[in-house]
């Protein structure tokens, strides 16, 4: 499934694909994908300006004149390809796999087709109005990259969380936009056991003190940023189905350094482990036993 970095990716691609153009014609060919498509998508979308394309988590949100924002989730395999215009005879032409073909007019690049394909149609679209109130969006907690996520923050959300902290952070109202791949990878920087429970990673408040990180947590959300800073630069991890829209690939997973590597060794100078893999919670977790033992 793509994560933060891969969908920092598209976003960025697509804003300097999209951002100015009017949308000209709307087609859906299905009623929808894992949720019904709005019954007035079609509608809300032409005729509108592209104002902006933005990220929330995971989402994708396409700012239009109106003040909406159509909102997808890239699900597990959904891509946008973003073409010159072809023949009218495209539509019959289409992959069998392309669920929403949209048609757009840019003062720049002239007319272009944006598809959106997605084989295992795991992924879904909404319309967010103006007043910004999304039942996918209202439950996020903060940007992992943003100014508002710090370890003081992290810790009063682990304080009372006794799970591991690989499960907590995979947990969307706690950090927006964390996936499984790059939890194992700023773990490993960090040094910290996934399997270590949250709260240990803070230090009770005293006095009615808000509670404290202890040094690895500081060091985890130094490596949060850090990681996915890197993939983002690196155009995410292509892993299965990922693509941008112009069809590009990521190259991250050449950098991973625990991800996809059980039995492989480890890559700190002087660790003679070994990279392994077990599951937590029905994902598979790799990590260096030998390393990542920091709980204070």
């Amino acid at each position: 499934m793509p994560e933060l970095p891969e969908v920092e990716t598209v976003r960025r691609a697509l804003t300097s694909g999209i951002k100015f153009a009017t949308i000209t014609g709307v087609r859906l060919h299905r009623l929808g994908l894992r949720f019904a498509f709005p019954p007035d998508l079609a509608r809300q979308l032409e005729g509108q300006t592209i104002v902006g394309v933005h990220r929330r988590a995971k989402y994708l949100l396409v700012e239009l004149g109106s003040g909406t924002h159509w909102l997808t989730h890239l699900g597990m395999s959904g891509t946008f390809g973003l073409t010159p215009e072809p023949p009218a005879t495209r539509s019959p032409a289409r992959g069998k796999h392309e669920h929403v073909t949209i048609t757009l007019t840019h003062p720049e690049h002239g007319r272009m087709c944006l598809a959106y394909t997605d084989p295992r149609r795991f992924g879904f679209m909404d319309l967010v109005p103006p007043n910004g109130v999304s039942r996918h969006l209202d439950h996020l907690g903060p940007e992992p990259l943003g100014n508002g996520f710090s370890a003081p923050l992290l810790a009063s959300k682990l304080a009372a969380r006794r799970a591991p902290i690989k499960s907590v952070l995979l947990d969307q109202r706690v950090v927006a936009g964390l996936g499984n791949i790059y939890v194992c990878e700023a773990l490993f920087g960090a040094g910290i056991d996934p399997r270590t429970p949250a709260a240990e990673l803070v230090r009770a408040p005293r006095n009615k003190t808000a509670p404290r990180p202890r040094p690895a947590l500081e060091k985890l959300v130094g490596k949060i940023r850090n990681t996915l800073t890197r993939a983002i630069k690196a155009g995410g991890s292509s892993l299965r189905d990922f693509e941008g829209p112009g069809g590009e690939t990521g190259y991250f997973q050449h950098q991973f350094e625990v991800y996809g590597r059980a039995g492989a060794p480890c890559v700190t100078p002087g660790c003679s482990g070994e990279i392994e893999r077990f599951v937590q919670s029905g994902r598979s977790t790799f990590w260096c036993p030998r390393c990542q033992s920091a709980r204070s």
